[in-house]
C-alpha cells in the first residue's frame, strides 16, 4: 500500500492463512494493508498486479511449440489450468477484488498490470537511497524476462537489456536444487548454505557442458540437459548421466557429491554476476547498484560483489522475491504511471528497515494469550530487555515477536528466534529442536551497527541480512590438523571462532546490522546482552519450523512456542516461561506443515 508515493504497508498472505508459498488471492494481506492506511475500498486509487498474464501464456505457447512433440504431457496439463484461471485473469481479479473489498466499485477501471521485471526493477530501485543507478534483476523467469538490466534516473526507470527464457541463471541453479534432492522454489537457500561443505569440482564441467557466458556476462544454457522448458522435472537423463547417476531423493542421507554439486554451482553463479556487474558498470557509467529477482537473495554473491568493488554503492531489496514484485509494480505505476517525482528521503531508504507488517496492542497481546491459556508475565521494557538478555546468555532459545512484521523472506528482530552466538552447541540444538531441519543449515547474526566492523571484515549497514562477510581474524579459533582433514556434515562441529553459532565452516556469517532509528528494542536488547556478556551480536533467525510461514500473530507465536523446544516467549511486554506453562498445552508441532 502506497500512500502519495509513501510505502505504508507490505504483507504476504501466507503469514495470514498459515499456508507457505500461498498463491491464493491475498484476501487477508488487502484487509491488512486497508487497516494499516486507515481508509475504505473507495479510495483506493490503483489495483496493480505485478505482471502480465497474456504475456506469459504467449512464452509458454511458443515454448511448447518450439519444444514439440516432446512438451506435449505438460502442456496437456498446463493448458486446462491457463484456460480456466489464467488467461482471464483480468476478469478473476475484479472478481476477487468484489468480493474482499466491495461489489459497487468499478474495479475494471482501477486494475492495471505491470511487466514482471520491470516490477522487480521498480522495486529494487524507487525504495534504494539513489538518485541514479543502473538496476540488476535476475531470477527463474517472468513473461519471457529471466535477467534484465534497467537504468534508473529520477522518477524515470528504462529497462534496456534482457535476457529471455530459457536462458536464466535462476532455473539453473534451481536445476541443482532439484537434483541435489531440495525443493524447487524453496530450497535454494539450502544449496546456498550446504556449497562450503563441498569442493567446486564440478565447476568446469557446467561451465563447459550447461552454459556460454560471453564477456559482458550474458549467458546460454544447452537444453538438451534440462527438462524444465517443456517436462514436469527440471533435469532430464542426460543431466543424470554429466553428473554420473539419478537425483537425490528428497529426505535421504546428504553426500560429499551433494555438497560438491552446491559449491560447483555456487561458484558458477557468483563468477557470472560478477561478470555482468563489471559489463553493467562498462556499459552504464553507474557507480551505483540496484538488485531484485530471486537470484539476488544469494547473499553469498551479493558479499563478493560489494568486496569487488565493481560499483561504489550496491542496494538489495530485502523483499528480492516475487514477493518484492507486488511492491515495485506499484511503485512503477506510482512514478511511470503517474508521472509522480521522487521525494528526497532523509531516511535510509524507503523500506522502513522492512517492519511493514502487522503490529499489535498489548491488550490484543494479551487477549490472545489468555485465549491459548498461556501462563504469561506483563514487564516493564527494561525488565524485559534484562530478563530476556540473561536468559540468552544463560543458553536459553527464546522467541521474540515485537513491533510490525517483516516483509520478505527474512526476520529482522521482529519475528525472531534468538539465542546465544558463543555457544559451540547452538547451531545444531536451533536445527533439530526448534527448526527441525538439517543439522547444517547456518545461522545468522543481529550485530549492533556501531560494532559490526570490530567482529566482521565488513563496514557498511546491512539491515536486511543480505550480505555475507567474514569474521574477524583475531575472533577466530586456530583449526587443528585433525580438525583440517575431516570432510563434510563432519567440519559442522568443529567450532572456528569465539562466536561459533553463527560462523559457517568458511569463516564466514550473513550480517544482519542493527539500528536504534529502525528497530530500537532489539538495538537495546542487543546492547543489554553486550553489556552482560561483552558480545554485541546474538544469534537470530525466523520464528517458524521448517515448512511453516513466519509467525505473525501472539496465537501463532505461543503455538510455535509450545511445539517446539524454546525456552522463553517475549510478545510485546509479555514474558513467557516454558515450565510455567500448562503441559497440556504441548503439540507434535513439526507435523503440522509440509516439508520445504
Amino acid at each position: 500500500m502506497l500512500k502519495d508515493g509513501d510505502l505504508v504497508a507490505a504483507a504476504q498472505e501466507e503469514r495470514f492463512t498459515r499456508k507457505k508459498h500461498d498463491a491464493g488471492f491475498p484476501c487477508h494481506a488487502i484487509q491488512y494493508c486497508l487497516k494499516e492506511a486507515n481508509i475504505t475500498a473507495s479510495q483506493i486509487d490503483k489495483v496493480v498486479f505485478y505482471e502480465k498474464p497474456f504475456v506469459k501464456f504467449e512464452r509458454l505457447l511458443e515454448t511448447y511449440l518450439a519444444f514439440a512433440p516432446k512438451g506435449f504431457t505438460s502442456f496437456a496439463k498446463a493448458m486446462p489450468v491457463w484456460i480456466k484461471d489464467k488467461l482471464f485473469q483480468k476478469s478473476a481479479l475484479i472478481k476477487e477484488l468484489e468480493a474482499t473489498l466491495a461489489k459497487d466499485i468499478n474495479w475494471r477501471e482501477r486494475l492495471l498490470f505491470s511487466e514482471h521485471h520491470l516490477s522487480h526493477a521498480a522495486s529494487a530501485f524507487y525504495p534504494s537511497p539513489f538518485e541514479s543507478a543502473a538496476v540488476l534483476t535476475l531470477d527463474g523467469v517472468g513473461e519471457w524476462t529471466t535477467t534484465s538490466l534497467a537504468v534508473g534516473n529520477g522518477r524515470d526507470l528504462q529497462v534496456i537489456k534482457e535476457i529471455h527464457f530459457p536462458h536464466s541463471l535462476g532455473l539453473l541453479y534451481s536445476a541443482f536444487t532439484y537434483y541435489t534432492g531440495f525443493k524447487v522454489n524453496s530450497g535454494e537457500y539450502k544449496v546456498m548454505g550446504l556449497a562450503p561443505y563441498g569442493e567446486p569440482r564440478f565447476a568446469d564441467l557446467i561451465r563447459e557442458k550447461l552454459i556460454t557466458v560471453a564477456d559482458d556476462g550474458s549467458f546460454q544454457l544447452d537444453m538438451s540437459y534440462f527438462d524444465y522448458a517443456t517436462g514436469l522435472t527440471m533435469t532430464n537423463k542426460k543431466f543424470d548421466a554429466l553428473f554420473g547417476g539419478p537425483p537425490r531423493r528428497s529426505e535421504t542421507e546428504i553426500t560429499q557429491r551433494e555438497m560438491d554439486l552446491a559449491a560447483s554451482v555456487q561458484k558458477v553463479t557468483e563468477d557470472i554476476v560478477i561478470k555482468i556487474a563489471k559489463g553493467i558498470a562498462k556499459e552504464t557509467g553507474e557507480k551505483n547498484l540496484c538488485l531484485a529477482g530471486g537470484v539476488a537473495l544469494n547473499c553469498v554473491a551479493n558479499g563478493i560483489l560489494l568486496r569487488e568493488k565493481v560499483f561504489d554503492n550496491i542496494w538489495i531489496q530485502p523483499a528480492a522475491g516475487d514477493a518484492g514484485g507486488a511492491l515495485g509494480a506499484a511503485m512503477a505505476t506510482w512514478y511511470l504511471h503517474h508521472k509522480k517525482e521522487p521525494v528526497v528521503s532523509t531516511e535510509r531508504d524507503g523500506m522502513k528497515g522492512a517492519y511493514l507488517g502487522p503490529e499489535f496492542t498489548d491488550s490484543e497481546i494479551e487477549a490472545e494469550l489468555k485465549a491459548c491459556g498461556a501462563v504469561y508475565k506483563k514487564l516493564s521494557e527494561e525488565d524485559l530487555i534484562d530478563k530476556v538478555a540473561a536468559a540468552i546468555a544463560d543458553q536459553k532459545a527464546v522467541g521474540w515477536m515485537q513491533g510490525r512484521m517483516e516483509f520478505g523472506p527474512r526476520a529482522l528482530g521482529g519475528r525472531s528466534i534468538i539465542a546465544d552466538p558463543r555457544s559451540p552447541m547452538m547451531q545444531r540444538q536451533l536445527n533439530l529442536k526448534v527448526k527441525y531441519r538439517e543439522s547444517f543449515r547456518p545461522f545468522a547474526p543481529s550485530v549492533l551497527r556501531e560494532d559490526v566492523n570490530q567482529w566482521f571484515e565488513h563496514d557498511t549497514d546491512s539491515p536486511y541480512m543480505l550480505l555475507v562477510a567474514a569474521v574477524q581474524n583475531n575472533k577466530r579459533r586456530k583449526i587443528t590438523a585433525q580438525e583440517k582433514a575431516l570432510l563434510g556434515i563432519d567440519k559442522l562441529n568443529v567450532p572456528r571462532s569465539s562466536v561459533p553459532a553463527i560462523t559457517h565452516v568458511d569463516y564466514s556469517a550473513r550480517i544482519q546490522t542493527v539500528h536504534t532509528d529502525t528497530n530500537p528494542r532489539y538495538h537495546a536488547l542487543i546492547s543489554k546482552f553486550k553489556e552482560q556478556t561483552g558480545c554485541p551480536l546474538v544469534v537470530n533467525t525466523s520464528f517458524n519450523v521448517r515448512g511453516e510461514p513466519i509467525v505473525c500473530t501472539a496465537t501463532d507465536a505461543f503455538k510455535c512456542f509450545m511445539g517446539t523446544e524454546l525456552d522463553v516467549l517475549a510478545v510485546g511486554d509479555f514474558l513467557l516461561l516454558k515450565e510455567a506453562q500448562d503441559k497440556a498445552l504441548k503439540d507434535s508441532y513439526e507435523e503440522h506443515y509440509e516439508l520445504d
